[in-house]
């Protein structure tokens, strides 16, 4: 019961009424009204891009049709390719979010509740924050070596920095009032942190893994240069250096579907976070 009470937060100093959950913002209208808005400009897009193609207005060797662009998918479909492209990006993608999301949501308790371990490490991780990720690519290569450690590490790193950034910042404004509650209760520590401060700042959690998510599959293209043999990395620039310009296309459609697919599994995370903890 007191931690549903902590975790539901106080509106102020002066607050005397019962804990009232705050409400998820959704879309006005039923979902399938949300799904077709959704769907307009991809749509529109797509009788664009197919209009130009008609039209001639640019040559067929820098812009494809839509239906070759599906040819091309539907050849390395059949030549088993394209699932496992696809497969193995989505778990290098996965595993080195998962490792960097994790890792930055420790730093960033550690840095965000401690002003001796923010005065320690703020400075040098803001630093490396402004790294660019090919910039890790050889040292990666000289210590772990042309293999999956060295890409998922890279990946890794891309997730580590948006969660470490947010969610510090967030646990510095955290309501004073509540962590007293919390102490009043007797949670210390990680507990404190797990049942009262973690759960006041969730809005900032799932936002910070959102960029890491993202960030993630960007960094996935300069990891899968790593000596990969596989992977949608990999195809985008074999792609780019044999002049299949349909096969281009493609995988970046792929990213982006891939990309939208995974960003629905942290939507899930999110409404049960948002049920939990009511906020």
């Amino acid at each position: 019961m007191a931690d549903n009470v902590i975790a539901t937060g106080m509106a102020g100093s002066e607050y005397s009424g019962p804990a009232v959950p705050a409400r998820r913002q959704v879309l006005p209208g039923p979902r399938w009204l949300r799904l077709i808005l959704g769907a307009v400009i991809p749509l529109a897009i797509l009788g664009l891009w197919q209009l130009i193609v008609t039209l001639g207005l640019v040559p067929a060797y820098r812009l494809p049709s839509p239906a070759s662009v599906v040819v091309a998918g539907v050849d390395l479909f059949n030549r088993g390719l394209l699932y496992q492209a696809v497969a193995i990006s989505t778990q290098r993608v996965l595993i080195g979010f998962a490792v960097g999301s994790l890792v930055g949501l420790v730093v960033a308790s550690a840095v965000g509740l401690s002003r001796v371990a923010s005065a320690l490490l703020a400075p040098t991780l803001g630093a490396l924050r402004a790294v660019p990720s090919l910039a890790w690519v050889p040292l990666l290569i000289l210590y772990l070596g042309i293999n999956e450690d060295s890409k998922v590490t890279l990946i890794a790193i891309g997730a580590f920095f948006p969660v470490f950034t947010t969610v510090s910042g967030a646990l510095r404004h955290v309501d004073a009032q509540l962590v007293e509650a919390g102490r009043a209760y007797g949670y210390t520590g990680t507990r404190l942190l797990g049942l009262v401060q973690l759960p006041a700042v969730v809005p900032s959690v799932i936002s910070a893994l959102r960029l890491a998510l993202a960030q993630s599959w960007l960094f996935l293209v300069a990891a899968e240069l790593l000596g990969a043999s596989l992977g949608l990395g990999y195809l985008l620039v074999d792609s780019q250096q044999n002049g299949r310009i349909d096969r281009l296309f493609l995988v970046i459609i792929l990213l982006g579907v891939v990309g939208k697919v995974t960003d629905a599994l942290v939507g899930v995370l999110e409404r049960y976070l948002l049920r939990r903890w009511g906020s």
